[in-house]
């Protein structure tokens, strides 16, 4: 099953397809997730094949199902069987049918405010209660308009009420940390409103949606939950020949290729341009190309409607090589998951070679009419995300700086010798209310160096960073003559009776062997000390991604002191007995008032 979950998710599958596939599928040892459902419509056939569409990309997804048509009663009741659940993840889904009843009445003004906020009043008395994710549905616009066209230019019309409550509930999310929406409205848009609610399931199920689209809203809430566990596209290998542009470059040259905004160029335009867009929020653009080089180059440097240029590609490989072998070079220099990766070739044979070697890449079966490009790549919503940050617009730039350290290290003899002339410089400082969104991010994306994966949210994170008396969560940036890596490792040490418990410990593994773990460990002891505390304790808490680290503790002399038989284990080392390491950079410790 491993060498297709990657790509099974990538095709489209019916309810009863996907019922039949679920017989075949085990829980055992998948990881469980706990989600919950608040709603006043009927969740069993969304729930049965949420379960199988989670345990095809490798986890045991639980489900609790709020009463129905009782969610304001079960987020309030504080002994509910919501809060009893515990759940990481809660899910309100809310239907038109049930808010239009309201909205219908033109003579209560106050009918939208009155619907969002008893919106609001949910979600903030969950919160009282659970520190996770909320994620709030939209509603679907409906399909029958009293006014035709012209209804939209009625304030108090059914649908002008409806769009005011959705474009109300995104702007209260805003202000809110871990609120999330699910936009159910977009979805019914792809299939379309009238294909989307099934009026005789409504009346004998009160089923949110018409069996047909409901793997598609299973889809859609199973994208949000693993974007927010760390499962995310974080590259995209672009093909050039045929792909990026039309023609080949080696053959047709410069000025044969097929761009720009007329005829069959528009549709490599737009393909550029949503790259372009997926770049600028952070997602890695990557070239893998059989290609000469120099001729490969050419249209990022020289052709005007080139919407992509070379500084926006952060790794650019063009040889005769195959190019399973070139990704493995691209996922080395980028060090992350395989499965984070997204390659788009126009070749069935370049696609299915890669499927075969690199089975976690993600490759998606590109049509053969380019103009489809976008909107197929659109549809498999790949580029699911929980959070976005200023530093994710720079991440382009990193990588692309790292490949750039990674052939100047090919110049020194020892990694001693390198590592000084990078003239490296790391800050420390505490959590704080400018680096929560980057914090909670990294700890939701880090899965390699990552010690027990804990997946703390950004509201999580401001608890931690006031209590002073038994928390100090802190943070690494590093930066060289090269430019900054930005945030790279986040620590949170737990303080008890008299002892220093390691409760989170990750780093981005753009890093490793730099000697931040060094920088790290070495902090964690001397505020050990100044604590008075007579040792440090951390635990390693397995995953089918950080098997990296499992020997991270032994290698500063921590004695193991418990094991289990799934792995866990938990490391001790008194304070008086470490051994300081060697760490080849200039450090900053930060205040409040530095």
């Amino acid at each position: 099953m491993k060498t297709m979950i990657a790509n099974s998710m990538l095709e489209k599958q019916s309810y009863f397809e996907i019922i039949k596939t679920g017989k075949s599928l085990s829980y055992e040892g998948l990881r469980i997730i706990r989600v919950a459902f608040l709603a006043d419509c009927s969740l069993q056939h969304l729930s049965r094949i949420l379960s199988i569409l989670g345990r095809e990309r490798g986890f045991n997804i639980e489900i609790y199902e709020g009463d129905f048509d009782n969610i304001e009663m079960e987020a309030i009741d504080e002994n509910s069987n919501l809060y009893t659940f515990n759940p990481e993840f809660v899910f309100i889904i809310q239907q038109t049918q049930k808010l239009k009843n309201r909205l219908y009445d033109i003579n209560n003004p106050e009918v939208v405010n009155q619907s969002v906020e008893n919106i609001t009043v949910i979600w903030d008395a969950i919160r009282k209660k659970l520190n996770i994710p909320i994620i709030q549905s939209t509603f679907v616009m409906p399909a029958e308009r009293a006014f035709g066209n012209y209804e939209l230019m009625v304030p108090n019309s059914l649908s002008s009420r409806i769009r005011e409550v959705n474009d109300r509930i995104v702007e209260e999310a805003r202000l809110r940390k871990d609120i999330l929406i699910n936009d159910i409205d977009y979805l019914s848009s792809e299939v379309g409103r009238k294909n989307w609610f099934d009026e005789k399931l409504w009346l004998m199920a009160k089923a949110p949606c018409a069996l047909e689209a409901m793997p598609i809203l299973a889809k859609n809430i199973l994208d949000i939950i693993l974007a927010s566990t760390g499962k995310i596209v974080k590259c995209v290998i672009l093909d050039l020949d045929n792909t990026l542009w039309g023609g080949i470059i080696g053959d047709d040259g410069l000025e044969g290729i097929r761009l720009g905004d007329y005829e069959d160029g528009y549709a490599f335009s737009q393909l550029q341009l949503f790259a372009l867009t997926l770049k600028n929020r952070g997602i890695i653009l990557a070239v893998c190309s059989k290609n000469d080089v120099n001729n490969a180059l050419k249209p990022f440097n020289e052709h005007p409607d080139m919407v992509l240029k070379e500084s926006d590609i952060s790794v650019f490989i063009a040889n005769w090589q195959d190019k399973a072998s070139n990704i493995k070079a691209i996922q080395e220099i980028l060090n992350i998951g395989f499965d984070s990766m997204v390659f788009l070739d126009d070749n069935p044979f370049e696609r299915n070679l890669v499927r075969g070697i690199l089975p976690d890449v993600i490759v998606p079966e590109l049509p053969e009419d380019p103009e489809s490009y976008v909107r197929y790549l659109s549809s498999l919503n790949l580029f699911e995300s929980t959070t976005f940050s200023a530093l994710d617009i720079d991440r382009a730039e990193m990588y692309k700086v790292e490949a750039q350290r990674t052939q100047l290290k090919a110049n020194f003899d020892s990694v001693d010798e390198y590592l000084i002339s990078l003239d490296m410089e790391i800050i420390e400082e505490r959590f704080n209310s400018f680096n929560l969104p980057r914090i909670a991010q990294l700890i939701q994306r880090s899965n390699q160096f990552n010690l027990t994966t804990r997946r703390y949210s950004e509201s999580e994170c401001l608890e931690l960073s006031t209590n002073d008396l038994h928390y100090y969560p802190f943070t690494l940036s590093l930066s060289d003559k090269f430019g900054g890596y930005g945030l790279i490792c986040v620590s949170i040490l737990k303080f008890e009776s008299s002892e220093i418990y390691i409760d989170e410990y990750l780093m981005s593994c753009r890093v490793l062997q730099r000697g931040v773990e060094h920088y790290a460990m070495n902090r964690i002891f001397e505020i050990a000390h100044d604590k008075g505390a007579s040792r440090v304790v951390g635990e390693y808490l397995p995953t089918s991604k950080n098997a990296m680290v499992k020997g991270f503790y032994e290698k500063f002399g921590f004695e193991c002191i418990e094991e289990r038989a799934d792995g866990f284990s938990k490391w001790a080392l008194a304070v008086d007995v470490y051994s300081k390491r060697k760490c080849l950079m200039k450090a900053t410790i930060k205040t409040e008032n530095t």
